[in-house]
């Protein structure tokens, strides 16, 4: 039988059953609080050419020890950098980004507006088109080294997905994907109904990820009135408070995604 939890696809559980003999990752956590978006965008920076650092003083290490590297070669199982993990938790302040495929006219607000209602707004290097960060909503960025996990964005990104997916299954609520959409839907199949979640959107350097997923938990929809959210047109957006009709600890919300982030990525 393949390995499944609560909720979890039988897909999902024959992919995790082939992942269970890699080694064991520790993840560190590290709960920002609320935390303005640029100086938590700085900090992912940080976080992550620490790991680059790593992955070259090793790939340098190599090469002067003779080995016979090729440009896009992975690490030996035995012989990995000393990157580190993390995943990180933040709530932003009201904040639009625009990923470095998005288009501006997906925001209907002027610049005049939007600052006088207290919205930042920033151009990043992540994937995606427009999205919203507010309070209500749990931001999560993993930092991984997925050399030591898997080389596939594909599948990072479909795991970022599962975690959500699982995540609102203990809640009673059946979550799923959208196809050619990336994120996390509700009724993603039935038109006019869909409405989406979670939003994800990566950038990955030397195989380090940054950015990550926008769960809307206890978020004001109203700042999705004013941009076209991922660029996707005629399709809702929604909230976990929104869909059960009443306000959701946030605390609690965050200890379902941290167990099942360890669950979906084989960490901790």
């Amino acid at each position: 039988m393949p390995f499944t939890s609560p909720g979890m696809s039988n897909e999902w559980g024959v992919y995790l059953q082939t992942i269970l003999s890699v080694k064991k990752q520790t993840i560190i956590f590290r709960d920002l609080g609320t935390m303005d978006y640029q100086q938590a965008w700085d900090y992912q920076e940080v976080l992550l050419q620490e790991n680059v650092r790593a992955k070259s003083a090793m790939r340098n290490l190599q090469l002067s020890a003779g080995a016979d590297l090729q440009k896009g070669d992975h690490f030996a199982p035995d012989d990995q950098p000393q990157t580190k993990h993390f995943f990180l938790f933040v709530e932003h302040l009201p904040v639009y980004t625009l990923g470095k495929s998005g288009h501006i006219e997906n925001i209907l607000i002027g610049e005049d507006e939007r600052i006088a209602r207290g919205i930042q707004f920033f151009k990043i290097n992540r994937g995606g088109d427009i999205t919203f960060h507010g309070p209500g909503q749990i931001v999560g960025y993993p930092i991984l080294d997925l050399e030591k996990f898997y080389t596939d964005i594909g599948r990072y990104l479909r795991s970022l997905e599962e975690v959500i997916i699982l995540v609102l299954a203990e809640y009673g609520i059946k979550g799923g994907r959208s196809t050619g959409e990336t994120g996390v839907w509700l009724d993603a199949g039935i038109k006019g109904m869909e409405r989406k979640i979670c939003a994800i959107g990566v950038r990955c350097s030397r195989w380090i990820t940054m950015h990550g997923f926008a769960f809307n938990v206890n978020t004001d929809l109203n700042y999705f009135k004013h941009i076209i959210p991922c660029g996707i047109q005629n399709k809702k957006v929604t909230s976990l408070q929104n869909e059960l009709g009443k306000k959701i600890s946030m605390d609690e919300v965050k200890e379902k995604i941290k167990k099942n982030f360890g669950d979906v990525f084989q960490a901790f």
